[in-house]
């Protein structure tokens, strides 16, 4: 058990160079096999997926240089030999990314029956094995595996998901790629990570039309080369600092190249009475002395921040705006449209004296304003939520403590140091 030790009760303040989006680097990783040419990746964060990724590159035959210190990965896979075999890490869900590029590399892909992540209710791959079965792989059950075999190259096909899946549109684009002729996906994910991915991939030579739309087309066949590749911040982290400003009565400003993307952000944080400003390559949120849920014109309705696939807020921000809720006068209801097992850890804000409501799986109602006393919670296998108690913890003077607070570790590895530095006294402990 990994415990994180709090003592919060200062007003945060700051500026921050925040990490780039694990859900950009770990797909751009698995997309990396489908070139032969030397490859760099800079402003890379050192995570654990991005370590077990590199191990499994250097075990499959990949040449991999990793200096952490300075964030950059070099990779060249044209060291792979055509009978290498490995079978994909099971501990993380980005491996089921790879098996495009093992399949168009190596004919054969090996993953166990259950691919693991964050605790987030049922999370099925069959959307993933009808993509490659529609690029020419066939599926079959060998013990503990599913083993993925190649036909052959085919001609390029449509897909329309009956859900927008960033994995599964990434995973389309990439089988695309070693496809012939043309691939449309319709119900395309259009998250700002799936959109790095397809600069990326443009980078390397790639034609794709329609990014960051929900019909995307992709040209196949198409040799790939190199590319020297920066990462941009990650949008989530940059909304969890402005949030923290927020939650504390802080004023943190946070580096953010991609202002854009944050109209409903922004408006979400309007509703709690929160002010985000954009200047000069930052985002700035100087919080109010009091955060107060704002009402709505149509006065009987309840204020509601509701959680769904891209353009819509994201679910992976919704606790952050839930520990905004715990401490707004008001109240608001929140709406995970997308997980099941998303909502279960609001017991959990009981302890620090919160008072919140689950109407079922899917929404909570959150009670705020209330005093909150200093307390020990336990967090789920879900880094958002982690994040969220860490929150809620550090914007209540005295000591508190967030138990199993490891997942913080698999996306942000400068999380804990770059909140010290805005003036909370939190530390590690085993």
């Amino acid at each position: 058990m990994t415990a994180l030790h709090v003592r919060g009760g200062q007003k945060l303040q700051g500026k921050i160079d925040p990490s780039a989006n694990k859900n950009a680097v770990l797909p751009i990783l698995c997309a990396t096999l489908l070139s032969n040419a030397p490859i760099t990746l800079r402003n890379v964060p050192e995570i654990t997926d991005v370590q077990r990724i590199h191990d499994f590159f250097q075990e499959l035959g990949s040449t991999v240089k990793w200096d952490k210190a300075a964030q950059v990965l070099e990779i060249d896979h044209s060291t792979i030999s055509m009978s290498a075999r490995a079978t994909l890490p099971q501990a993380m869900r980005a491996s089921i990314m790879m098996i495009p590029g093992l399949l168009w590399r190596l004919g054969e892909a090996r993953l166990e029956h259950e691919v693991k992540g964050c605790t987030l209710g049922a999370r099925e791959i069959d959307p993933h094995v009808a993509v490659f079965k529609a690029f020419g792989a066939d599926a079959s059950t060998e013990g503990k595996n599913i083993v993925f075999r190649n036909r052959g190259k085919v001609p390029g096909t449509r897909m329309w998901l009956e859900y927008a899946s960033v994995t599964t549109t990434e995973n389309f684009i990439i089988s695309a790629l070693c496809a012939t002729g043309t691939s449309e996906i319709v119900n395309a994910a259009c998250e700002p990570h799936v959109q790095e991915m397809c600069t990326f991939l443009e980078l390397m030579g790639a034609k794709i039309r329609g990014k960051g739309t929900s019909t995307v087309k992709v040209e196949g066949a198409t040799e790939l080369g190199g590319a020297d590749y920066t990462f941009v911040e990650d949008f989530h982290e940059v909304a969890t600092f402005l949030a923290l400003a927020a939650v504390t009565g802080g004023d943190i400003s946070v580096r953010n190249s991609q202002p854009e993307m944050f109209m409903l952000i922004d408006r979400t944080f309007e509703k709690f009475g929160a002010h985000v400003e954009h200047a000069n390559g930052f985002s700035r949120l100087n919080a109010p002395d009091e955060l107060v849920v704002q009402q709505n014109f149509t006065s009987h309705i309840t204020t509601k921040v509701e959680a769904a696939p891209w353009p819509y807020i994201p679910a992976d921000l919704l606790p952050i705006f839930i520990a905004l809720g715990v401490k707004a006068k008001g109240q608001t209801m929140f709406w995970n449209k997308v997980y099941e097992g998303g909502l279960t850890w609001h017991t959990e804000l009981s302890l620090f004296g919160a008072h919140t409501l689950l109407c079922d799986p899917h929404r909570l109602i959150t009670f705020g304003g209330n005093h909150l006393v200093p307390g020990t919670v336990t967090s789920p296998y879900i880094i958002r939520v982690a994040i969220a108690l860490l929150m809620v913890a550090a914007s209540i003077d005295g000591e508190s403590t967030i138990l199993d607070a490891d997942p913080i570790r698999r996306a942000h590895p400068n999380f804990v140091p770059n909140i010290d530095s805005l003036g909370v006294n939190v530390k590690w402990a085993d």
